[in-house]
C-alpha cells in the first residue's frame, strides 16, 4: 500500500515586502494579479485563479520570503501528514482560529525546514471565490513553483523528500533539485539549490500562451521593470520564460509550458549536467541581479 501523503498543489507564497501599496500596485497592474483583500498597509492577498489568495504580502522591513503554503488533497491527508512529521519529533506549529479565519482557509499547520527555518505550512481547503480570476494582462493559469537556495542543501533535500514525501523530477548532485509534490504531475512546484545562504531565488507564475511572455516582457519595458533573464528555454522543464524584478528586487517569473509526469509509473530522475544550456537552450545569460535579493525569514 502506498503510503505517501497525496498533495494537490503549491497553494501560495508569502513575501514580506518593504512598502505595501507599491508591491500591490506591481503584482496587481503589471504582472496582472488580482487584489482580494488588503488590510491597509500591513498586509495584502492576492490571486490569480478560483482560491481566496496565490500571494500573501507582509510590510517589513527587508524583503524576502515569509512562508509558502502547500495544499494537500483532504483533511485526512492534512492529519496523516501532522501525525508522521509529529512521529518524527518535527515540531508542529498550530494555526489559530483568528489567522485562519484572516487566510480564509479551515485548517492548517505549520513547520520549520530543517537547516534554513523555512516556514511551511499546509491547509486541505481555502475559500473559493465566487467570481472568476479576471485575466486583465496575462492569461496566468497557476502559481506554478517556488526556488529556495540552502546552505544546508543534502539535509534540506531530505525532508522534503523522505520526511515530506516530495519525488525529484531532475537533480544536480549536491547542488540543485526540481521537486513535485505528489501526485502534482508539474515538473516542479518547488526546487531547492545549495548557496552560502538561505535565501529565495524566485517565484513563478505560469501563463497560458507563449504570446503572454512576449506581451510581458514589452510591458516590463515600458514600465521600467528590470528585466534580469530571458525570454528563454529551460532544458530540464521544457518552460519558456522570462524573468524581472519587483520594487524590492526579488526576482518573479513567468513561464509557458512545463512537462508533466504521470503519477503511475513516471520516468525516473535525471542527473543534469552543469552547464549555462540547461538553464536556457536559447543562449541568454542572467543578468547580476537576478535571484539575489530576499531572505528567508526564521522568526516567528
Amino acid at each position: 500500500m502506498d503510503d505517501r501523503v497525496r498533495y494537490r498543489k503549491l497553494g501560495y507564497v508569502a513575501l514580506n515586502v518593504t512598502d505595501i501599496g507599491r508591491s500591490v500596485a506591481f503584482y496587481r497592474d503589471l504582472v496582472g494579479l488580482d487584489v482580494s483583500e488588503r488590510i491597509g498597509d500591513d498586509m495584502a492577498m492576492l490571486r490569480c485563479g478560483w482560491d481566496h489568495h496565490h500571494l500573501v504580502l507582509h510590510r517589513a522591513k527587508s524583503p524576502g520570503l515569509k512562508r509558502i503554503g502547500f495544499q494537500v488533497e483532504s483533511g485526512g491527508q492534512l492529519e496523516r501528514l501532522r501525525d508522521r512529521l509529529g512521529g518524527m519529533g518535527i515540531p508542529i506549529e498550530p494555526v489559530g482560529s483568528a489567522e485562519l479565519a484572516l487566510l480564509h482557509q479551515m485548517d492548517g499547520f505549520r513547520v520549520r525546514a530543517p537547516g534554513s527555518g523555512l516556514q511551511l505550512e499546509f491547509y486541505s481547503t481555502m475559500t473559493h471565490m465566487a467570481l472568476p480570476f479576471e485575466q486583465r494582462l496575462t492569461r496566468i493559469s497557476r502559481l506554478g513553483h517556488v526556488v529556495v537556495r540552502v546552505k544546508a542543501f543534502a539535509e534540506a533535500l531530505a525532508f522534503f523528500t523522505d520526511s515530506l514525501g516530495f519525488e525529484i523530477s531532475d537533480f544536480v548532485p549536491e547542488a540543485f533539485a526540481f521537486l513535485r509534490c505528489f501526485p502534482n504531475p508539474l515538473h516542479h512546484s518547488f526546487a531547492l539549490g545549495k548557496a552560502e545562504e538561505d535565501t529565495l531565488h524566485h517565484v513563478n507564475f505560469m501563463v497560458s500562451d507563449i504570446d503572454d511572455v512576449g506581451a510581458a516582457m514589452n510591458r516590463m519595458k515600458k514600465s521600467q521593470v528590470e528585466i534580469v533573464f530571458g525570454p528563454g528555454r529551460h532544458q530540464p522543464s521544457t518552460s519558456i520564460f522570462l524573468y524581472f524584478l519587483d520594487p524590492d528586487r526579488m526576482t518573479v517569473e513567468y513561464s509557458f509550458g512545463m512537462e508533466e509526469i504521470p503519477e503511475v509509473d513516471p520516468r525516473q530522475p535525471r542527473m543534469l549536467e552543469t552547464r549555462p544550456e540547461a538553464l536556457d537552450t536559447w543562449g541568454s545569460v542572467p543578468s547580476p541581479a537576478f535571484a539575489k535579493v530576499g531572505a528567508i525569514e526564521v522568526g516567528s
